[in-house]
C-alpha cells in the first residue's frame, strides 16, 4: 500500500462515520499539528464533534500529490454551509498515518 491509498482511507472511514477503523488508519503516536495532540482518540473526538455538528458532511479529495512519505490533499466539504475547503499535509509511516498539519475554512457554527 503506498502513501496516497493510506492517505484515501481517512476520507472513506470519515465519509462512513467508521470511527472504529481510525485506530487502523492512524499509528498509536500519530500527531496532529491543528489539534497540537497525539494519538487516536484526539481525532475520534473531533469527527465525532464534526459529525454532530454537520451530520451530513461529506470531505471529497480533489487533488492528492504524493512525494515518498508524504501526501498533499486539497478537499472539498460537502453539505455544509459556505462551501468550505481543507488543504493537508500527511506524513505516512508504516502504512499508518503519522503526522497530519491542515488548514480549513470550514467554521464549526452550523
Amino acid at each position: 500500500m503506498d502513501a496516497t491509498d493510506t492517505v484515501e482511507r481517512i476520507y472513506r472511514a470519515a465519509n462512513a462515520r467508521d470511527l472504529d477503523a481510525l485506530p487502523e488508519i492512524f499509528a498509536a503516536d500519530f500527531y496532529s499539528h491543528p489539534l497540537q495532540q497525539r494519538g487516536v482518540e484526539p481525532i475520534r473526538a473531533a469527527w465525532k464533534a464534526i459529525f454532530e455538528t454537520f451530520p451530513d458532511i461529506r470531505v471529497t479529495p480533489r487533488r492528492m500529490i504524493a512525494s515518498a512519505d508524504r501526501v498533499a490533499v486539497w478537499s472539498a466539504i460537502e453539505n455544509v454551509p459556505g462551501e468550505p475547503e481543507l488543504m493537508e499535509l500527511i506524513r505516512v509511516a508504516d502504512g499508518r498515518v503519522a503526522e497530519l498539519w491542515g488548514l480549513s475554512s470550514l467554521s464549526l457554527r452550523p
